[in-house]
């Protein structure tokens, strides 16, 4: 079986590798294909959006393809960034930029009001008709300053109580055992396992 990863951000291809890399299953990028597109997430959910880039690239490849989006839920903030993650800031942002805005939008909002969550969306288009979704989701805390910068996206501001770090100080095999998308990835591998088993049987 071989399966696209439906995306273009070298982090997230990273840890989806570390969680599926010992299937039988041959997991392909951008870098194995010309002209991949960059799609365009026109949704205004987690859900839709996954959806759009999973379809997208099983269209492109004709291959079964594995999409994710995924959003920070700040409860002070309503529920933003939520969708808009990614560009918080704007068009065209760093990790960063994003991380700044939300410190200084959190700036006087006291520790017990801090809470905020990471859902991830998993979608896999198997092929034109089937397609199965899961997701996954991480409770943690803003932190008030800016943390550790390794990690990425919101890793450097998002505090994890029961392991007492932020996201972006543990290593990829920590973060992948209580994340987000470590969560949702977990569910695609049972799909995965599912799908081997059928083809098996």
């Amino acid at each position: 079986m071989q399966l696209v990863l439906a995306t273009n951000n070298q982090d997230k291809i990273k840890e989806m590798k570390n969680l599926l890399d010992d299937l039988p299953i041959t997991i392909l990028t951008a870098d194995d294909f010309l002209e991949f597109p960059d799609v365009e997430e026109t949704g205004t959910t987690l859900e839709e959006n996954s959806l759009i880039k999973a379809k997208a690239i099983f269209e492109f490849t004709g291959l079964p393809a594995l999409a994710d989006d995924t959003g920070l839920e700040v409860d002070a903030l309503h529920g933003a960034p939520g969708v808009y993650s990614s560009r918080y800031a704007g068009e065209d942002v760093t990790y960063e930029d994003n991380n700044r805005k939300l410190i200084a939008e959190m700036e006087n909002v006291p520790a017990e009001k801090r809470t905020a969550r990471f859902r991830c969306v998993m979608t896999i288009c198997w092929d034109e008709t089937t397609i199965e979704t899961v997701d996954g989701i991480a409770e943690g805390v803003i932190a008030e300053t800016l943390g550790s910068v390794q990690g990425f996206g919101y890793d450097p501001v998002f505090y994890y109580p029961s392991s007492q770090k932020l996201f972006s100080e543990m290593t990829i095999e920590e973060k992948n055992q209580i994340s987000h998308r470590g969560l949702a990835l977990q569910e695609v591998r049972t799909l995965i396992i599912n799908k081997l088993n059928k083809k098996a049987g």
